[in-house]
């Protein structure tokens, strides 16, 4: 059975580059929209030219950036830079449900490309814009990267760095702010498809980079508020938390890691002493309910330590596998395409690539329909489907050329 697309019918105009902004619209096509890709006619989104990703070199036919970004859409080439190109894209517009777009309110204005322009196209077409810094406020001009304006000013860097190192750490790897904040986004279209659906009325959406990157830290934020003051320290390796030492990460024989998470020591102490070989423990008034442990909790958290040292993760993963507390191994970006609980939740999918070599292996959006795996074709090459949107736009053949040698399309 085909995989559920939950919005099969809708239309989504896109005028973004880079990845966070692409990667709602990329959502919506995984849930079945259908995404029109709007370049520039001479080199294409901007992303198209990087040729390194985390020290790596990239191939130009399963470049990992642009098929995360925008895996399922159509692309066509417009200078919008010309009123023939605008006038393109106004026509596309007509007939579109979305116009999703990152580009700057001085881009958007020179490009004729702003909330004014779309509606006077289509009265209730959704607008969305989505920033580094917002919309609103002295820098709404201002460009950003997730690194900037996502892991730095929205408070994770300080927030997951010990006081004790010499700097902020960095995020983890590329895209991460994008992707966390371009499901921001990909739920505000949905959201807004849904108020039109009851109203009639479009909207404007808004998601910034900052913004998510505040969400993604509001607990912490929140808590400061309330004490006025930073509430949260984050602990160094092998440091437990003050209070509760049953809450942290431990070290494996084999130099690997692990982390438990036990919120109420004495649900589970007898089993976590049980599978740990620390029985003596299960006896000691000390240590065998939750005072103790929280009052001993520098004795409790090295014993544990202790043990855990004492063989290698592959031995934990298999004894702890169905005990009733939490604990998980720490994945890293390959071990986690192969975890046997990411392979069944169908969290891996494939596309294929363009060149006909072995599929590319992505990670799909993380919302399912009906329990079904996701379908996910590959992103688009450059200019891949200019002709035959023009096609669908009512523009005969000899028009189409005379747009491609003026170069208004691409």
């Amino acid at each position: 059975m085909p995989a559920m697309k939950v919005m099969q019918g809708v239309k989504v105009l896109e005028v973004a580059q880079y990845t966070f902004v692409p990667v709602a619209s990329a959502i919506l096509a995984e849930w079945g929209a259908d995404v029109i890709k709007v370049e520039n006619p001479g080199v294409g989104d901007t992303q198209r030219g990087f040729i390194n990703l985390s020290g790596r070199a990239l191939d130009a036919n399963r470049h990992i950036l642009m098929e995360h970004a925008n895996r399922g859409k159509r692309s066509i080439g417009i200078d919008l830079r010309s009123e023939e190109g605008q006038q393109i894209l106004y026509k596309l517009a007509a007939d579109c449900d979305i116009f999703l777009t990152n580009y700057l309110p001085a881009a958007r204005r020179n490009f004729k490309i702003d909330f004014e322009d779309l509606r006077a196209h289509n009265s209730n077409i959704i607008y969305v814009r989505g920033s580094s810094f917002g919309d609103k406020g002295e820098q709404r001009e201002m460009g950003g990267f997730d690194s900037t304006a996502f892991w730095a000013r929205g408070g994770s860097a300080a927030t997951v760095t010990p006081p004790d190192l010499a700097g902020p750490l960095g995020q983890p790897g590329g895209a991460y702010g994008d992707s966390i904040g371009g499901m921001n986004i990909a739920g505000g279209m949905a959201a807004a498809l849904f108020h039109r659906e009851r109203t009639g009325e479009g909207v404007e959406v808004d998601v910034s980079l900052l913004g998510s990157g505040a969400w993604a830290t509001a607990l912490t934020v929140s808590l400061s508020m309330e004490f006025g003051e930073m509430v949260h320290r984050a602990q160094m390796p092998g440091e437990p938390l003050p209070g509760n030492p049953l809450i942290g990460s431990w070290r494996t024989a084999d130099g690997q890691f692990l982390t438990i998470n036990i919120l109420t020591p004495d649900r589970h102490l007898h089993s976590l002493y049980e599978e740990l070989g620390l029985q003596d423990m299960r006896e000691d008034a000390r240590f065998n309910n939750s005072a103790g442990v929280f009052k001993n909790h520098t004795q409790v958290y090295n014993r544990v330590a202790a043990a855990i040292a004492g063989q290698d993760l592959a031995y934990w993963s298999a004894k702890l596998k169905h005990v009733g507390w939490q604990w998980a191994v720490y994945n890293d970006g390959f071990s986690i395409a192969n975890d046997e609980q990411v392979l069944a939740n169908d969290v891996i999918c494939e596309v294929d690539a363009i060149d006909g070599g072995k599929p590319i292996r992505l990670v799909a959006s993380p919302v399912q329909f009906n329990r079904e795996a996701a379908e996910v074709s590959r992103a688009p090459q450059a200019f891949e489907h200019t002709e035959l949107i023009m096609m669908e736009l009512g523009y005969e053949w000899d028009a189409i050329e005379a747009f491609k040698e003026s170069g208004v399309i691409g």
